[in-house]
């Protein structure tokens, strides 16, 4: 049962975590324009995460801070690449098929406003899910589970959560694929941070994702076509990062002691 109560508190803080810290965006008065507000409810999200996150681990979990894996912060920049390529070759793949189009873009104000978004996006959704995720569930499950079965837990578990997320479309099919595409995320993110050997990098893999589907001038006459290129793209992604590691073959317990 300890496996299931995890990932059911993790839903749970997940909401959590969305909904109070997104308060603090209440806080900034609408003089300061929708991007400080952005901002600022972004924060409180990474904020409340940290906050709530370590609470469970402290009472409830009681696991060691330091095993959500914090070495390496430069792997941030690698998890990007990693994540934004696939999104980049599916839109470009549905220009290609002819099922979407190039759109113009003013160029200056996109790049005015990207140090703001990617910030937003940043603590906002990449770094405090991935703190959730691939950090406290994905340390908690390796006590009692293998890698192999943590990594498709956790990448399960987070992709369901996706069939009620606003850009999940409105008819079931699409809610599906919407999912299945959130699910090989969290199995790139996964393998990131088995590649890694901490959070940094699964937090850039989910980091570059966004920043990638944000910004692509296309317009996909097909959102499921995109939602399938994308979810094949991500799954590739994983296997790759995946590839020569015996740790997700093995199945070591994680105790957060030192072992003798």
């Amino acid at each position: 049962m300890k496996p299931l109560w995890t990932v059911l508190l993790a839903v749970v803080v997940m909401f959590v975590q969305v909904f109070f810290g997104s308060l603090l965006s209440l806080l900034v008065p609408d003089r300061a324009g929708p991007v400080l507000q952005q901002l600022a409810g972004a924060a409180g999200i990474t904020l409340t995460a940290l906050l709530v996150v370590y609470l469970v681990r402290r009472f409830l979990d009681r696991r060691p801070w330091r095993a959500l894996g914090w070495r390496r912060p430069w792997h941030l920049l690698s998890g990007v690449l990693a994540g934004g390529l696939p999104i980049l070759a599916a839109h470009g793949m549905v220009v290609v098929v002819g099922a979407g189009t190039w759109v113009s873009l003013d160029v200056s104000a996109v790049l005015a406003l990207l140090p703001a978004l990617a910030v937003a996006l940043l603590l906002g959704q990449a770094f405090p899910e991935e703190l959730l995720w691939r950090g406290h569930v994905f340390d908690s499950l390796r006590q009692w589970l293998s890698p192999r079965a943590t990594l498709i837990i956790t990448s399960v578990a987070f992709g369901s959560m996706h069939l009620i997320s606003i850009g999940s479309g409105s008819a079931f099919g699409t809610k599906l694929l919407y999912a299945l595409m959130a699910t090989t995320l969290g199995f790139a993110a996964g393998a990131a941070r088995v590649r890694g050997g901490g959070l940094w990098m699964a937090a850039g893999v989910h980091w570059g994702f966004h920043l990638a589907w944000r910004n692509v001038p296309v317009k996909a006459g097909s959102y499921e076509l995109l939602l399938v290129l994308m979810a094949v793209g991500l799954a590739l992604t994983g296997a790759v990062l995946l590839w020569g590691r015996d740790g997700v073959k093995a199945a070591p317990r994680e105790s957060g002691r030192v072992a003798a």
